[in-house]
């Protein structure tokens, strides 16, 4: 079978599945439109996030049995339409959960104890130990929303530490030793850290606002490393110039492309994001939660060990 690598991913995807007898071909440049008329010849497609895998572009791809892609999510990918046809879906959340479970750690931290606040006074010629006095977790609750692969791995990390652990999720009976699972409301009422770990679905997109915001009784900490639409961040601004967001860790933003690649395609910083990356109080990374040396590999490894249990 012929599979075409769309993006550039660890070697041994190439080596092992061409090792099964798969032919691999690579087009990591070539423009959808020209892709789109090579598709038919394909049984395979390895992709990250270059572009969307739409009903049109699938219906273009009539040999296709399967499509891996490297990465958590499936969101660019229409997975109806997948499913009608019998296309398998191979994603990869295993392969990236612990590094997004330590980025997630690493931001809480960084946050609580004025990191970025210190770091910029330092360098500037400034020694405020007053102002720079940190925040400890212990003691502190800290709820997550969505736990599946990523949402699990922080709660196990937070066990090292003397915290609570409240998870919510659209799923029954997901709580385990790390993380109780509670309503909406009961995460609401107690948490002082919001972590999400959530798809970009029509349920997810914008569920972050104003609104959701205020029904937590206590100003919170805020951390995303899920899907930037997922916040709206005219609203989060909002909140953090109120100070019911205590402060922000964010490796996602509202303004990602659909590749992750690019941020904003003209010259003009929305109002909001330039209060973002002004503020001492809110830590942004470029959607690397995920992505890490060991993660690449990880993510690489696991879509070849389900394309082989399929197929081979």
């Amino acid at each position: 079978m012929k599979v075409l690598h769309l993006d550039t991913n660890h070697p041994l995807l190439l080596e092992q599945l061409g090792a099964m007898g798969f032919e691999n071909h690579e087009e990591y440049d070539a423009p959808r439109e020209k892709v789109e008329k090579e598709i038919a010849g394909y049984d395979g497609i390895i992709i990250r996030s270059r572009f969307a895998l739409d009903r049109p572009f699938l219906e273009k791809a009539t040999r296709l049995k399967f499509i891996g892609r490297v990465g958590a999510g499936l969101e660019n990918i229409d997975t109806d339409y997948a499913a009608e046809r019998g296309i398998y879906l191979a994603a990869a959340p295993e392969g990236n959960r612990n590094a997004v479970g330590e980025h997630c750690l690493g931001m809480l931290l960084a946050l609580f104890n004025k990191f970025i606040k210190a770091n910029r006074e330092i360098r500037e010629g400034r020694w405020d130990r007053e102002g720079n006095r940190g925040l400890e977790l212990d003691g502190k609750t800290v709820g997550i929303i969505g736990y599946g692969n990523t949402g699990k791995s922080f709660a196990r990390k937070l066990s090292g530490f003397e915290t609570e652990v409240l998870c919510l999720d659209i799923l029954d009976g997901v709580g385990d030793e790390f993380a109780r699972q509670v309503s909406l409301e009961e995460l609401q009422q107690r948490c002082d850290v919001l972590s999400l770990h959530l798809p970009q679905t029509p349920l997810t997109i914008g569920m972050v606002n104003s609104r959701f915001l205020k029904g937590f009784k206590k100003a919170i900490w805020l951390l995303n490393t899920s899907r930037g639409k997922c916040v709206v961040t005219d609203d989060l601004v909002s909140a953090l110039k109120e100070g019911k967001v205590l402060g922000a860790g964010l490796d996602v933003l509202e303004y990602e492309k659909v590749s992750f690649e690019n941020l904003f395609s003209g010259r003009q910083l929305p109002e909001a994001f330039q209060y973002l990356i002004s503020a001492d109080n809110v830590l942004l990374t470029p959607h690397v939660a995920g992505w890490t040396v060991e993660s690449k590999e990880k993510l690489a490894q696991t879509i070849v060990d389900k394309i082989r249990a399929r197929f081979a």
